[in-house]
């Protein structure tokens, strides 16, 4: 038998409530921006975060209020596949481009917030742009249109 004294119970009480609060953390704070590269679009220059690990790719946008314009993330797969998005936790509209090796856009869809609908990608792709929505309509970028710049991307991992 252990016996505790009234001081190590809160000791202890202390420690377990310290742990659940930095847990909690972790599930409800937006990851640190990541690496940023840049990629062009026609005539538009876009500063793309890159998610290429499966712990940024999950975490995506989660929990950002807001994007500056012309600024998205690249989610850089490990191979060819379709590939699916949801908004899970992401609070701000946004537009996904799926791309394929050859950078060229083969989807887009539109996602609403905080919804855990999937949209997937229409054939194998390597990449997903996340840019604010309806950003790629009001350049009139859509699919066909080769991205530049994707070759600069690390690999997924």
């Amino acid at each position: 038998m252990i016996r505790l004294s009234a001081r190590s119970i809160a000791g202890c009480s202390a420690i377990f409530a310290a742990t659940l609060a930095i847990a909690a953390l972790g599930q409800t704070a937006a990851q640190p921006p990541l690496a940023e590269i840049s990629l062009n679009a026609g005539l538009y220059l876009i500063r793309a975060e890159v998610a290429n690990s499966d712990s940024t790719r999950e975490t995506g946008l989660m929990f950002r209020k807001s994007m500056p314009a012309n600024h998205g993330m690249l989610f850089v797969f490990d191979r060819d596949g379709v590939e699916c998005m949801w908004m899970k936790n992401t609070v701000m509209p946004l537009s996904v481009a799926f791309i394929d090796d050859t950078g060229v856009i083969r989807n887009i869809e539109e996602m609403a917030p905080r919804t855990e609908t999937s949209h997937c990608s229409q054939g194998p792709v390597r990449y997903g742009l996340e840019m604010n929505r309806g950003w790629f309509a009001s350049k009139k970028i859509g699919p066909g249109t080769r991205l530049q710049g994707l070759d600069k991307a690390p690999p997924g991992g």
